[in-house]
């Protein structure tokens, strides 16, 4: 989750303006033009001059090589007046070759890391989705165990399986309470060994293995450790393969030496653009990139070929740019659907290219770490676009179409040799080539359909069995279009799960307010950091079509009774005294109870570090039920739409002192702030815990509705879980199971259906 950028290196000082347009060349294959790069390029160190004329792009962030600019569409009212700038591709080539060349000298580069046995399998590792921990695929909280199997099988049948995953466990509920990135994977369900298993059920399917790192993480517990350290023991104990650094630049060495002094070095990705010299230890990156029609040269693959990239571009809801860049480059994409809890779902179009791709990626896996590498191969139509991979006696062209249209006939003209043979690697049929007059070039006429793959594959002699078996598995897979496919997002739709009425004026245990009923105007917001307003962020409550950050309604609420205040730790244990409860999943449960009992000092304080299971398991047992969001609104807003629960101003005594530090203090009792009274005289709504209301399920997600805020308020990052102190304002937590569910900051208070008019 890319949140901001800064250009790096050397390359980084170049001031490079707009690029102008340059005339589209007609060529052929025998003499093929193209560009010397950027114009008016402004060189702001001595020692840069002596890099390549053909610098990568400052439009786009230094992270690509610009390509051949003879090929970009031009407009037609623009003059052609030639281009005094074209050379051959070869010296294209030779240049920019050269500046790999030199790159590796000013940066000191050794590739030792690429050479570990144990990190090899990074340079076939092509898909690999961020997978939220809260995936209704990956766990069922009903039988309380981890459903890899069905996770895996589900891919497998839309777009052809991952080689790895990122399993993110953290932002965006992290900050919720005080646990920090690597307690937030100790509390996910069955603890370390739980998670151990879970990670050996991905390697039994060759699933590498990757959880994220938030250096932004400086507000919650204090790990005790220097964070290298404390991130490569957790790794060790639970068997990961790698980390993604989560907004970083390049992950510092010291994280690659700490896993490495442990016995178990890690594949390390940054989600930004490091350093160059930091590829000698990151071997693998994420590709967030401004596509143009002219695809690039991906700088750190062309820096390093072993190097892995994952295209990531989660909200675009089109991914024929990050496959076609992904196969030009020879790298990988990072199949991302769901974002924070919001699915953005791979289109079946998509999905099926993703299936393509992969499956010529990973069978002929060993040529695109080539250090022959040749992109922009010359092509004969325009618009198509391949890299060439050499490999021993056999070469290896990956081809994208980026027109709107098919094209066929001649694509390609390649050296002949005796005994070649030529095959359509995509639709898996071999290729008669036309011999030109000279009898040294051999001319390769082949269809590639719109926005489409090809994948041509020379070889001297027989081909074996595990090529042809793979031409066989492709001409299955390609007998159908892609145009056939549907290009259609779907919006999950949530459903409310439904809370049983209680009796009429059910048995309590606690003070109550009563509620009359009456027409509500029911306006509220959610504070989710990412997603725009975009359809499927937040909720979609039961009058919605579907999901979406911002909601108004007008409707009829009945008469409810609600308790006076939150659930209190006393009132807690009497009901645990009395039903013997104790959940299956009991991790974190009543956390901050040392020994069985709330601390001294602690009975009128809410009750916290319970689950949504435990507070219904607690409503049940007293008559009572969860409040809806909007009788929870309701009871604190009154008919005046005030902003807070007191009145429209913000009153400081009314709520308790935030609490700021790494460590939770612990709530304050619920009669502490009779400031912060409602017009209907309930207590205790806003900012000291979190509060239980509705829950939310999708396909693929389940979360719950919060309301009140709590008193704390980590430091250092605005990507904590973010504050909902006003009355239209509220909290969506993912839920996955109990044991991460549970926050030393949530609460709950009941409700009782009660018709009956009180004064």
């Amino acid at each position: 989750m890319l949140r901001a950028h800064r250009a790096q290196g050397k390359l980084g000082q170049l001031a490079v303006p707009n690029r102008e347009k340059v005339m589209l060349k007609r060529y052929d294959i025998r003499c093929w033009l193209v560009t010397v790069g950027l114009a008016a390029v402004t060189l702001t160190r001595p020692a840069a001059a002596q890099d390549t004329k053909y610098v990568p792009d400052g439009i786009w962030n230094q992270l690509m090589i610009a390509g051949p600019q003879c090929l970009a569409p031009k407009d037609e009212w623009e003059p052609d007046d030639g281009d005094p700038a074209c050379v051959t591709h070869e010296a294209w080539l030779n240049d920019i070759t050269h500046w790999r060349a030199e790159r590796r000298i000013r940066i000191g580069y050794e590739d030792s890391r690429y050479q570990i046995p144990s990190l090899q399998w990074t340079q076939h590792s092509f898909i690999q989705p961020q997978m939220m921990i809260h995936d209704r695929y990956f766990y069922d909280p009903v039988t309380g165990k981890y459903t890899v199997d069905r996770y895996l099988s589900d891919l497998q049948a839309r777009y052809g399986g991952i080689d790895a995953v990122l399993i993110w466990s953290t932002y965006p509920n992290m900050g919720i309470d005080d646990r920090n990135q690597l307690d937030m994977v100790r509390s996910m369900p069955g603890g370390i060994p739980g998670v151990k298993q879970m990670v050996a059920d991905f390697h039994r399917h060759g699933v590498r293995v990757f959880f994220p790192m938030m250096m932004w993480d400086q507000g919650t517990r204090d790990p005790q450790q220097s964070w290298p350290d404390a991130i490569a023991h957790l790794m060790a104990e639970i068997d990961a393969d790698g980390i993604n650094g989560d907004t970083q630049d390049g992950v510092p060495l010291a994280f690659f030496q700490a896993a490495v002094k442990v016995g178990h070095p890690l594949a390390f990705q940054p989600e930004g653009a490091p350093h160059d010299e930091a590829v000698a230890w990151n071997v693998m990156t994420w590709g967030q990139y401004k596509f143009q029609f002219v695809p690039a040269v991906d700088r750190y693959k062309w820096l390093e070929p072993r190097h892995m990239v994952n295209i990531s571009d989660r909200w675009n809801r089109d991914k024929t740019d990050d496959l076609q860049f992904a196969f030009f480059n020879g790298v990988g994409w990072e199949s991302w659907e769901n974002i924070w809890g919001i699915w953005n779902g791979i289109t079946p179009r998509d999905a099926e290219a993703t299936r393509r791709m992969a499956t010529i990626e990973r069978e002929f896996a060993p040529f695109l770490s080539s250090a022959k590498w040749e992109p922009f191969y010359p092509t004969a139509s325009y618009g198509v676009f391949a890299s060439r991979w050499p490999l021993n006696q056999a070469t290896l062209w990956t081809i994208v179409n980026r027109n709107e249209y098919d094209t066929s006939g001649t694509e390609l003209s390649v050296p002949r040799l005796d005994g070649s043979r030529y095959f359509d690697l995509y639709h898996g049929v071999e290729l008669v080539p036309n011999i030109t007059r000279e009898g040294n070039r051999a001319r390769l006429s082949f269809p590639i359909e719109a926005h489409g793959f090809g994948a041509v594959l020379s070889v001297v002699g027989e081909p074996d069995s595990s090529m042809m078996q793979s031409m066989a598995k492709m001409r299955n897979m390609t007998a159908k279009p892609l145009i056939s496919y549907s290009h259609e997002r779907t919006i999950l739709l949530q459903p409310m799960v439904e809370e049983k009425a209680t009796k009429s004026g059910g048995s309590a245990t606690s003070e109550m307010v009563h509620i009359p009923g009456g027409d509500y105007l029911f306006a509220v917001r959610g504070i989710e950091i990412e997603g725009s307003d975009d359809q499927g962020v937040d909720v979609q409550y039961p009058w919605e079509a579907t999901p979406r950050r911002f909601h108004e309604h007008s409707l009829h609420i009945d008469a409810f009774d609600v308790d006076k205040y939150p659930v209190t730790n006393k009132e807690f244990k009497v009901f645990l005294d009395a039903s013997h409860y104790h959940p299956k999943d009991d991790l974190n449960f009543l956390k901050d109870w040392p020994g069985g009992s709330y601390p001294p000092g602690w009975e009128n304080k809410p009750v916290t570090w319970v689950s949504l299971e435990d507070a219904r398991a607690y409503a049940a047992w007293a008559g009572k039920r969860l409040p809806h969001e909007w009788e929870w609104q309701y009871a604190a807003q009154g008919t005046d739409r005030r902003k807070y629960p007191w009145g429209n101003l913000w009153k400081p005594d009314a709520v308790p002192l935030p609490d700021q530090d790494r460590a939770l203090r612990g709530p304050d009792e619920v009669f502490a702030h009779p400031a912060g009274m409602s017009p209907f005289g309930v207590m205790d709504m806003v900012g000291n815990v979190w509060q239980w209301t509705d829950e939310y399920v999708d396909e693929h997600t389940r979360a719950a509705v919060l309301r009140g805020g709590s008193y704390y308020q980590p430091q250092g990052s605005m990507w904590y879980f973010p504050r909902a102190y006003q009355n239209d304002q509220h909290g969506k937590l993912l839920l996955m199971a109990p044991s991460i569910d549970r926050a030393g900051t949530l609460g709950f208070r009941c409700v009782v259906d009660n018709p009956k008019t009180q004064p």
